[in-house]
């Protein structure tokens, strides 16, 4: 089992430069995660999200405040923080296998422990026997699977998932959803998921992070106090999955309207 992250946020400020003007995304977000939590992000198109999850796996720099893995700041992207995108990003002529050793190339481990690791996290993922298989010959669901092995292979401290089911039909999501509950509780380690659906969020997440847009800034955080595995029908789960829903002036519904107007 991995060791869990601690992350610590504190008055994170990020602008872009467009067209000789300062565009401010991210205004003086302060966040801590503690190890082995699973946190859910939700907000509009525009409010900085993805871009949080940017900073946090170390694809950019340039920002003001601090964010710190165990105490330390952050600097650039490292094997102890792992991240799984919306598309799964496997290259077509590689192997399962071998799509999800990429993410060892950089490890110390030796050969035969590399091999073992990808073993485990295909097996992890559920998809023993796919090992030889290619990317053509799988499933958007199966390859998801993959890149989230990939994302896990290296033990990580953090996985960060931007939106990791957005393409996929409802009854793959809701599926790969479970699996990853079951991956999150057997890895130990803490989870950071970006989405537009809030009762992906809520069916997920120890605590759902609410951003408001244009510049992103924590709204609101909803604790998720219930027993898992989670019944979306339930009453509470309902009832935090309106409250959320509230905050974007959405009720129950109108949620359908929610996932284009949500996505990032």
């Amino acid at each position: 089992m991995a060791h869990a992250g601690t992350l610590t946020i504190n008055r994170l400020n990020k602008d872009y430069r467009v067209k000789d003007k300062n565009l401010h995304i991210l205004d003086n977000v302060s966040l801590s995660i503690a190890p082995g939590e699973f946190v859910s992000i939700v907000g509009s198109s525009g409010c900085g999200k993805s871009t949080l999850l940017r900073l946090i796996i170390g694809l950019e720099e340039d920002y003001k405040g601090e964010i710190l893995l165990d105490g330390k700041p952050i600097s650039g992207t490292s094997l102890d923080r792992g991240i799984v995108f919306q598309e799964h990003r496997l290259f077509p002529w590689l192997s399962v296998e071998q799509n999800v050793g990429l993410a060892l190339q950089n490890s110390s481990l030796s050969d035969s422990e590399k091999q073992r690791s990808i073993q485990e996290h295909i097996e992890l993922v559920g998809l023993r026997g796919f090992e030889k298989a290619y990317p053509y010959q799988l499933s958007g669901g199966m390859s998801q699977r993959v890149a989230i092995a990939r994302g896990l292979v290296n033990r990580p401290e953090i996985l960060l998932l931007d939106e990791p089911f957005g393409a996929l039909d409802a009854m793959t999501k809701y599926n790969l959803q479970k699996e990853l509950q079951h991956i999150w509780e057997a890895e130990g380690i803490t989870m950071i998921l970006v989405t537009h659906d809030v009762e992906e969020a809520v069916y997920l997440g120890d605590r759902v992070v609410i951003m408001e847009p244009r510049p992103g800034r924590i709204k609101r955080i909803v604790p998720v106090p219930l027993e898992r595995p989670r019944n979306r029908m339930a009453l509470n789960f309902v009832r935090i999955k309106e409250e959320i829903l509230g905050e974007f002036g959405i009720n129950h519904q109108e949620e359908e309207a929610l996932i284009p107007a949500l996505a990032a």
